[in-house]
């Protein structure tokens, strides 16, 4: 009865720690995969306003324009995106849909980096893509040598992610500008997920959206408003390619939630600086920690961090973890690889100290 397509994608790894979760009796919980603040109160309140004022109908299906244009303006001054074609859309992975349905045809390759964000692979199947999956190991920086070596006449898309899920990494300004001087000689289309941007500890990340103006620039509000179930993000790219995925959302999405719109108007005058802090000084302190017993790539940016399982495979190390009340995700849930684990930090102090002891203990 089910279609070939279902079959191709397998259940999240994510989803299944989460319902691991919920059996667990206070568990320390390094899975999860968003802001452990909630959402400001200002955002709450203009959500609110636009509820009582009646705006709970159909917007435009690329979004309201006040939204669109601030949205644009920012991420312009961020990154020196060329392009002016923006879409709000449900959420980024919203946005990574659209764009794959609208680029591949049965075949296409899209080049993934290893380790990568579930969507990217899943998604790819699911439309009918084929993913080609770039080394990134062992210090996670995407380089243009490494794509190169998979490059065919089928390759049509290319995945960044900086700052990274699940590494944390994020890929230095170099790297880009000769992955764009790569994109632009085989004419691939690069999807930039940024949604991490904000998330960056030790210099502010450079964007190969103002390097290359085939990039997609996908953005949003999940990570820096803690907005993730409000499902409210963005793209920006080439004009021919956003105008099919308004197309497309019309018979798909309609429109991204007209409330959570108005809400994101506020979000995006707020002030995350003091969130960026906090999460710096707890990467630190689980490095510092960690790093005499545990092999680790420093993150410089996102809220992850993507140790080598000591003596054993990612997926046998996290099923050690459970046994002692911690939750991470094996690393074969990010990777074609089972070496590592994905540690999430966004989470309280005293429970990021109940896992390094826990981490300590096991290793």
């Amino acid at each position: 009865m089910l279609s070939e397509r279902s079959r191709q994608v397998d259940s999240s790894g994510i989803r299944r720690v989460f319902d691991l979760a919920a059996t667990l009796k206070d568990p320390i919980n390094f899975s999860i995969g968003q802001p452990h603040f909630d959402v400001p109160d200002c955002v709450k309140q203009a959500a609110i306003d636009a509820i009582n004022g009646g705006r709970n109908r159909y917007t435009q299906t690329q979004g309201i324009p006040e939204l669109r244009e601030k949205a644009l303006a920012l991420d312009r001054a961020r990154t020196g995106t060329p392009n002016d074609a923006v879409i709000i859309t449900s959420g980024a992975s919203g946005g990574i849909m659209l764009a794959l349905m609208a680029l591949l045809n049965p075949g296409d390759e899209v080049l993934i980096p290893d380790p990568y964000f579930v969507m990217y692979k899943h998604l790819t199947l699911l439309i009918g893509g084929v993913p080609k999956f770039v080394n990134t190991y062992p210090d996670f920086q995407l380089r243009a040598v490494e794509i190169e070596k998979l490059i065919t006449p089928k390759s049509k898309v290319l995945f960044i992610c900086t700052p990274a899920n699940p590494t944390g990494a994020v890929t230095d300004g170099a790297n880009l500008k000769d992955i764009a001087d790569l994109a632009a000689r085989h004419g691939l289309l690069v999807i930039s997920d940024e949604i991490y941007h904000h998330f960056s500890y030790d210099a502010p990340p450079a964007s190969i959206a103002g390097m290359y103006p085939g990039t997609l620039l996908l953005n949003g509000l999940s990570k820096s408003a803690a907005m993730t179930g409000w499902r409210l993000g963005w793209a920006i790219g080439p004009d021919e390619l956003v105008k099919e995925m308004i197309k497309l959302q019309q018979y798909s999405f309609v429109c991204a939630p007209s409330m959570t719109q108005y809400g994101a108007m506020a979000a995006l005058d707020f002030d995350v600086s003091g969130h960026i802090a906090d999460y710096r000084r707890k990467r630190d302190r689980l490095c510092n920690a960690l790093s005499a017993k545990y092999e680790i790539v420093k993150p410089g940016g996102a809220f992850y961090m993507f140790p080598k399982a000591p003596g054993c495979g990612g997926a046998e190390f996290a099923e050690k973890a459970v046994k002692n009340n911690l939750l991470v995700v094996p690393g074969n849930v990010f990777s074609q690889s089972d070496t590592h684990f994905r540690i999430s930090y966004a989470a309280s102090d005293a429970t990021i100290e109940r896992g390094i002891e826990v981490l300590l203990k096991i290793a």
